[in-house]
């Protein structure tokens, strides 16, 4: 018997390493990308999460390819394709070639309700996508029932928080505000102590985003776990009282509400922990980014009167056209052009969303190389926005680079392309925009300290909040 189960065992060996060297030989004999896969199991990954986003890409850039090379990051072989034309090439092979792919930091985050849902019925992420965007909450049709109150909660907001101030924290504003507008428009909540418990929650989870998972106490995913246990939480107390709300007949109109009552295509209802994680990650994506957008927007503006002048000139236009106490609507966005180049300039100075994840469903080849089937592609905006081919001078703050036919196709794409175009570009658009309207409606500001230190590379951070002093008018 000893025999027999050594025997077996130096068989098994034998087996495992033939299949390793055969999958060796098979990766060796194909022409992979120039590049470095950095320090065993954790490759590039710190310098990666803690160097600057268009260095790291840069420099590699520079070294290896202009179009394409490979790196290990988040524990990933990972193919980073680079340029317009890398822009271009993803975004028109979406699910053709590549699919949608999240760090095991977000798995972790955002799919907790897997290990504990009773065995769901398989539906395909096209059914998920359907029925978060059936009802057309973020088309334009529907962000113009919107718009007015997007106006009145920005009026409340600055009333509340800005106005008799002489000097405030843009950053921690902006994310109130944001975290407001979202709570109202998703979850239909507009309780402000509600909404303030969930903002240092929600920058705890985000900072846990790109992160290496490890999930034990003193280290940024530690934190993001339990932020996210805490507004899991929270976000299920309100499914329950929403269904119990309609159950009473009281109707509503947020996606929240249209979450519960609807099901996929194969007649699954999803189950509340399901629900919690797909609202979380929305919420998400209508805070940071929309947050960060805007803070830079009033640092920018702040540091350059002859720009704020020519804001204030087009948005005085807007509000001599309208009678004392009307609000805003979807004609008064569409002349907010210059405004738009100004926010536009901003994300492409300090991009709110350095890039996301694909994984290859398939091998393929790009620029002459090949990328393997399950190996994870990286889309970043940081191979282009910053690159003096298309942008000259790119560290100048410039809003004119969008004026005319603007930038060159698929060197600016903020908010990514193809099918996975994010949803929430036009959400994001008004936001914006309503915000600087009703932020230069009311005041002149300048920027205390200039060259304020921003930290958080994945997600731009000013070191002091961007203090501005306000000048009412």
């Amino acid at each position: 018997m000893d025999f027999f189960a050594l025997s077996l065992s130096l068989l098994l060996i034998f087996v495992s390493l033939s299949v390793f060297a055969y999958k060796r030989k098979t990766i060796s004999s194909i022409k992979l990308p120039p590049g470095s896969l950095g320090w065993p199991v954790i490759g590039e990954s710190l310098e990666f999460l803690h160097g600057k986003p268009e260095k790291f890409v840069g420099n590699r850039m520079r070294k290896y390819s202009p179009d394409i090379f490979k790196t290990k990051i988040l524990g990933e072989e990972t193919a980073v394709i680079c340029g317009p034309g890398g822009n271009k090439f993803l975004f028109a092979n979406e699910q053709k070639l590549v699919s949608a792919w999240r760090p095991h930091s977000m798995q972790k985050l955002f799919r907790s309700y897997k290990a504990a849902a009773p065995a769901p019925v398989p539906h395909s992420r096209e059914a998920e996508t359907k029925i978060l965007r059936s009802p057309g909450f973020l088309k334009p049709e529907a962000l113009m029932r919107y718009l007015g109150n997007m106006d009145l909660i920005t009026q409340q907001h600055l009333q509340t928080h800005w106005v008799g101030k002489e000097e405030v924290k843009v950053y921690s504003l902006a994310k109130t505000f944001t975290l407001t507008m979202a709570c109202r428009f998703f979850l239909g909540i507009d309780d402000p102590n509600r909404v303030a418990k969930f903002v240092s929650k929600f920058d705890d989870m985000t900072m846990g985003l790109h992160s290496i998972p490890l999930n034990f106490p003193g280290t940024i995913f530690y934190r993001a776990s339990k932020a996210a246990k805490a507004i899991r939480k929270e976000l299920q107390l309100i499914i329950q009282e929403k269904k119990v709300a309609m159950s009473k007949g009281v109707q509503m109109q947020d996606i929240l509400s249209h979450m519960i009552v609807v099901a996929d295509p194969t007649g699954r209802f999803m189950p509340e922990a399901e629900i919690a994680d797909k609202i979380m990650g929305l919420l998400v994506a209508g805070y940071s980014a929309v947050a960060t957008a805007i803070t830079f927007l009033l640092k920018y503006v702040g540091e350059r009167p002859d720009i704020y002048e020519r804001i204030l000139t087009e948005h005085n236009e807007i509000i001599a056209s309208k009678k004392p106490g009307e609000l805003l609507e979807w004609d008064d966005m569409q002349k907010m052009k210059y405004s738009w180049n100004v926010a536009s300039e901003g994300m492409r100075l300090t991009a709110p969303l350095q890039g996301t994840f694909r994984e290859a469903i398939t091998d393929f080849t790009y620029a002459g190389f090949t990328i393997p089937k399950g190996w994870k592609i990286y889309w970043t905006v940081s191979t282009t926005n910053k690159n003096t081919e298309y942008f000259p001078d790119p560290e100048k703050f410039d809003p004119s680079r969008f004026e005319g036919n603007g930038p060159a196709p698929f060197t600016y794409v903020p908010f990514g392309g193809g099918p996975r175009m994010c949803p929430g570009k036009e959400y994001a658009r008004l936001a914006i925009l309503t915000f600087l309207h009703n932020v230069v409606k009311k005041f002149k500001w300048e920027v205390v300290f200039p060259n304020e230190k921003i930290i958080g590379d994945m997600m731009p951070t000013p070191t002091q909040g961007l203090p501005i002093r306000l000048q009412p008018h």
